[in-house]
């Protein structure tokens, strides 16, 4: 009976332990899973935001190709919040984009201090949308976006809206299209932004997500000018068709807000893109 009672004791002590341990394994487990505990907020986006996870760093980001005059810009989101736009201003930064919208739910909380901010002090500003082609369809968030900071006026001063169309940060590369249908989308969000303002905007994108994503497609080269991503001495290979990059995003570590870009030219080819 002695022994009889011992194995009951440590058997039941055995199935205690192991009931500790269940819940422990579980809560590891599911931190562990990267699509339970990597994928950001909605809104949260940034233009750039998958470029060094899936195309690296190359060595001394910031050098310059095709022209020899490079004009420096910078590129920002509610993540820079009130952005200190007199020291840009004071170390050469000339021109500047601001996130204004993300699909058809969001739309910057600092917007308003970082568009009028960087006009204030003497900049030539636009605007760019985060494009999310699985949550609405492209005519509908080229409406959102122009609705909310995203339109164009002749002043001299604005910039044509940017189409940021990059890695999704939120679920499936390619947002769960096909190359063809990617192409369909984009055509339908410049198209309708056209429509709207009366100018082409800017495709922003990297070439590898392009060459995936679109199947390296050339529909736009011809009409929207391009706005190249790659942290690296040169700009490298361009996606189809565009034979030169009007702007081009070579790094996220550059002084005071990150990522910093250069414009294809001097101030005054700036200033011709944002004459129309």
């Amino acid at each position: 009976m002695r022994v009889h009672r011992s194995g009951t004791t440590l058997a039941g002590a055995a199935l205690a332990a192991l009931a500790l341990l269940a819940p422990l394994a579980t809560s590891a487990g599911a931190a562990q899973d990267p699509a339970a505990a990597g994928t950001p907020p909605r809104g949260s986006a940034s233009m750039g935001m998958g470029v060094l996870a899936h195309d690296g760093r190359g060595t001394a980001p910031g050098g310059v190709s095709a022209q020899a005059v490079q004009t420096e810009g910078v590129d920002v989101s509610s993540h820079q919040g009130n952005v200190a736009w007199s020291t840009l201003w004071n170390s050469g930064v000339r021109w500047a984009y601001v996130k204004a919208t993300e699909g058809t739910y969001y739309k910057n909380t600092s917007f308003t201090q970082q568009y009028t901010g960087s006009y204030n002090v003497g900049m030539i500003r636009g605007s760019y949308h985060f494009a999310t082609p699985d949550t609405a369809s492209g005519t509908a968030q080229a409406d959102y976006f122009v609705d909310n900071g995203g339109g164009w006026s002749k002043d001299g001063r604005t910039l044509p809206g940017v189409l940021d169309i990059e890695w999704n940060p939120y679920g499936a590369t390619c947002y769960g299209k096909t190359q063809a249908g990617m192409v369909t989308w984009i055509r339908d969000f410049v198209n309708r932004y056209k429509a709207r303002t009366g100018r082409d905007p800017v495709i922003y994108t990297a070439t590898s997500w392009w060459t995936q994503c679109t199947g390296n497609s050339s529909a736009f080269s011809s009409v929207n000018p391009l706005w190249i991503a790659r942290y690296a001495s040169t700009v490298g290979e361009l996606p189809a068709g565009w034979q030169y990059y009007t702007m081009w995003q070579y790094t996220s570590t550059g002084p005071t807000v990150g990522d910093h870009n250069h414009f294809n030219g001097d101030l005054s080819r700036v200033q011709a893109l944002a004459n129309g």
